[in-house]
């Protein structure tokens, strides 16, 4: 007769009071020297000693909540006994700095990259079609069908396509305010991203986001790789579409001239997101790919980092990691910022984990956090940037940006991301122009039901594969993808729609 078999639990650190199920844990079976008093679903939490009410709930060795009433051996652990509330931490600014052991440019892996004029490197050679306000979004979209429909791209080999970024801003608001501040960055970031191998801006003419101003203010003159029009200045609808169109047509020959050519890893920077993050990000794919970026900047790339809200109760972590004290107050600063932004708007941090996230076993922002930093590796932390700010340090840096990942990754490509990873549990769709996503499954099923959006499958961690393997892995697939290959967003088409800037104030 066969033996039961035992369903797999984890224990992510020797000082936790929880074990986390890799499998379902049925009443009655034993895990790790405990009785299961209740189910546990997959990716959740079983208490493994008892928890007094207020009493903190510990996983990888960190607070991740507090038993909002006693827990009994064998519970399951979820919204149901746990709350929230702040705690102290210790931030210990640069303790943990160390100067990074980086190859010397011949030892380093290399792709096939576009180098552009100014020395930049991107990945990918599109044409894009900004536009200053969602008033000129139908006409931006009506260029590129245009383009599309006379089929001439097939004409220019070495052109990706060409990509209307249309959002919803840019009119009333401050033009004196933060809102505009972080349109203006975000706008200049992607027209000038490597990825960009020319661009057009089209707006409606009256916004309050000008285009004159902001060509003023970074020094941008009309050339064959940038061209601007407005709707009202130009006599309408369709002569700004034929105006667009025929720029555009005058920038493939430009465009095309672009060749890959062999460049170090170095010129990577690569943006670290997650998305749809379940019980397992934090003990598969979001370590797997810290080690991936830990690779990079070995090789001497930049890895970025963001989505402060989720690493709000692991910036401590960080902090340590800071290169300088100032590098990681800048970081405390940011967290300070977004607690008092929440307040404002009457929400609390607490409001992120997603219905979804506590679905896949998530319980609270501080649990969240700490799978969602194990993204970042373990080198020294050597930048702190605004939403958007162009990334100057290279190694492991944070941007400041929202947890909702369009608005995200968005920031992270206008601050130079030119390829991106996306780590996800329960199946995120996401893709990104002019910047390719690479998708991350952090569980094996998961992997399995959504192959076709999935590029690899970090679930099998849990199975034995080492991290650092896993890592290895990711890197070599950043690699591939930076020097042409299609991830599995590209090849659905995504990315056109997922540009969305962060919109802070007040519309007015």
């Amino acid at each position: 007769m066969d033996r039961p078999v035992t369903p797999r639990t984890l224990r992510l650190n020797a000082s936790d009071n929880v074990i986390v199920a890799v499998d379902a844990l049925e009443p009655r079976a034993s895990v790790d020297g405990v009785a299961v008093t209740q189910r546990v679903p997959r990716g959740h939490k079983m208490a493994v000693v008892p928890v007094a009410e207020g009493e903190p709930i510990v996983k990888f060795g960190q607070i991740i909540g507090f038993a909002s009433k006693p827990i009994a051996p064998g519970e399951w652990v979820h919204e149901h006994n746990v709350e929230m509330h702040d705690f102290a931490r210790d931030y210990r600014f640069a303790e943990a700095a160390r100067e990074e052991d980086i190859l010397p440019v011949e030892q380093q892996a290399t792709f096939e990259g576009f180098r552009r004029a100014n020395g930049k490197v991107g990945t990918r050679n599109y044409i894009g079609i900004l536009t200053s306000v969602n008033c000129s979004a139908t006409v931006a979209r009506y260029m590129a069908e245009e383009i599309r429909r006379s089929g001439l791209l097939d004409d220019y080999p070495n052109v990706d396509g060409v990509i209307p970024l249309v959002h919803g801003g840019g009119c009333a608001l401050d033009v004196k305010g933060e809102g505009y501040e972080v349109l203006k960055r975000t706008q200049w970031g992607y027209a000038t991203n490597p990825n960009m191998a020319a661009v057009v801006m089209v707006g409606l003419g009256c916004e309050g986001f000008q285009i004159a101003r902001w060509k003023e203010i970074y020094g941008i003159t009309e050339s064959d790789t940038f061209r601007s029009f407005t709707i009202q200045e130009i006599g309408g609808t369709k002569k700004t579409v034929e105006a667009g169109a025929a720029a555009i047509r005058e920038m493939l020959p430009v465009a095309n001239r672009a060749r890959r050519e062999t460049v170090p890893a170095s010129e990577l920077m690569l943006a670290l997101q997650c998305g749809g993050s379940d019980g397992y990000s934090g003990i598969t794919a979001n370590p797997a790919l810290g080690a991936a970026a830990d690779l990079l900047v070995k090789h001497g790339g930049t890895a970025i980092l963001s989505e402060t809200p989720e690493i709000y109760g692991a910036e401590h972590l960080l902090t340590r990691r800071a290169a300088t004290r100032e590098v990681g107050e800048k970081l405390v600063e940011l967290i300070k910022w977004w607690e008092d932004y929440t307040t404002r708007n009457k929400m609390e941090m607490n409001n992120n984990p997603s219905p979804g996230n506590k679905a896949g076993g998530l319980t609270t922002i501080l649990e969240k956090s700490l799978g969602a930093a194990a993204k970042g590796g373990t080198t020294t932390l050597t930048g702190v940037y605004r939403y958007a700010e162009k990334v100057t340090a290279k190694g492991f840096v944070f941007m400041d940006t929202p947890g909702y990942d369009p608005v995200s990754a968005t920031g992270q490509v206008a601050g130079g991301a030119n390829v991106l990873a996306f780590t996800t549990g329960r199946g995120s769709a996401y893709g990104c122009k002019p910047t390719p996503s690479i998708k991350l499954a952090t569980n094996s099923e998961m992997y399995r039901r959504m192959v076709d959006d999935m590029d690899i499958n970090c679930g099998d961690v849990v199975e034995g594969v080492s991290i650092e393997d896993k890592g290895r892995e990711i890197f070599e697939k950043v690699l591939k993808v930076a020097s042409g290959e299609r991830s599995k967003s590209e090849e659905l088409g995504y990315g056109d729609a997922e540009f969305v800037p962060w919109q802070i104030g007040a519309t007015m």
